[in-house]
């Protein structure tokens, strides 16, 4: 093997090589996505203008449909319903809602169509050349940079799925926070994943939002275990067991900075052994999460045993490059005013979570996302 045939310090070197090679081979798939986005915004600029001054009727989009696969045979994904979806995502991302709400969460910046340099001493600020004598309007040539966050098949199912700009613009975050692919993303929409995210503050201790500032825009209140098939009756074992069988899919619903440690995980304290349910670590917070099982409706005692687990942690176990462990009770059923009674005078790092056994699309919440953009502006 010619990896076997190579001194320590060639094969680092030969590593740091292949890092940068992989680095720009990113940037350069990143360049293209984005390049594709800003045809994307200019083509549906270009043809809504044409519709809203009823220049053009559908059957001329039709027709231009047509016209560029007879142009080039080898171009795809020009149908006639496609460069609708590319008028849709002009209106949709440049309408004064989304810049207003752009303005309101920090997010407003736009990328604008390059010219040539001759071209910018004489060309108007209200427009931008896209050839030797065309001209599109100003607007037409900006694009948020906010959408660059994500690709075009992630945009058109957060069109296609939400129904505000507050939920599109959550789902764009969050398809580019957690690396998002089509699949995945479409299952974010469907649980609801922005309510479960702008709700998980209620369900945290006061010592958990404090240590780790982020906190509510990583976690959710409810995780849903559909994937583990669990019978009608089954006990804490069967559950812990199902979620390590089905760990890749268990950290697709938490969030993609989870890594699992240990099932039953020992610690010793008083010449006892206690074994703790889960044991993760959160590589952007960098700290332990322990995670405690319930097959029942959460009780404050519970809250006593994880505390006991977190400091036995955090004593024996936890480097000094780490943070305090956080401890999750991932319960069935939860009653709120019980869980804010257990948590008020909590001095530790936890919460309290639900999981669900089945998918139910819940409705969205009508709150604000400026919370959750003021977490992860320093991030973009």
């Amino acid at each position: 093997m010619v990896e076997n045939s190579i001194n320590v310090q060639v094969h680092n070197d030969f590593n740091q090589i292949f890092e940068i090679i992989n680095y720009h081979r990113q940037r350069v798939s990143k360049t293209v996505d984005d390049e594709s986005l800003r045809m994307i915004w200019e083509v549906g600029g270009y043809v809504s203008k044409k519709l809203k001054a009823s220049e053009w009727g559908s059957n001329i989009v039709r027709q231009l449909s047509e016209y560029i696969r007879t142009q080039d045979p080898t171009i795809k994904g020009w149908s006639y319903r496609t460069i609708y979806k590319m008028v849709q995502f002009y209106e949709v991302y440049s309408s004064t809602s989304f810049k207003n709400l752009l303005q309101t969460t920090k997010l407003v910046q736009f990328t604008k169509l390059e010219l040539p340099s001759k071209a910018k001493d004489f060309v108007p600020f209200e427009t931008a050349q896209i050839g030797k004598d065309e001209f599109v309007p100003f607007e037409t040539a900006q694009i948020p940079t906010i959408l660059f966050s994500t690709g075009w098949t992630n945009h058109q199912i957060i069109m296609n799925r939400c129904k505000s700009d507050d939920e599109r613009l959550f789902y764009i975050l969050f398809a580019q926070k957690e690396h998002l692919q089509n699949k995945q993303l479409e299952r974010a929409i469907k649980t609801d994943t922005m309510a479960s995210i702008l709700r998980a503050k209620d369900i945290q201790s006061e010592t958990l939002h404090t240590t780790y500032t982020k906190s509510p825009a990583l976690f959710k209140d409810t995780a849903y275990l559909d994937f583990l098939g669990l019978p009608q009756r089954y006990k804490e074992t069967r559950l812990r067991k199902g979620i390590v069988e089905h760990m890749k899919d268990f950290i697709l619903e938490m969030g993609k900075d989870f890594l699992f440690i240990d099932e039953e995980h020992p610690i010793k304290v008083g010449g006892k052994t206690y074994k703790i349910d889960l044991l993760f670590y959160h590589r952007q917070l960098q700290c332990m999460v322990v995670f405690e099982l319930k097959t029942t409706e959460f009780h404050p005692s519970y809250q006593g045993q994880l505390e006991f687990y977190l400091e036995a942690l955090d004593q024996e176990e936890r480097r000094s490059n780490e943070n305090p462990t956080i401890g999750i009770i991932l319960c069935k059923e939860s009653d709120m005013e019980t869980v804010r009674f257990a948590l008020n005078r909590s001095m530790s790092p936890m919460m309290i979570m639900q999981y669900k056994e089945q998918l139910k699309v819940g409705s969205v919440i009508q709150r604000s996302i400026e919370e959750y953009c003021k977490y992860i502006n320093a991030e973009l």
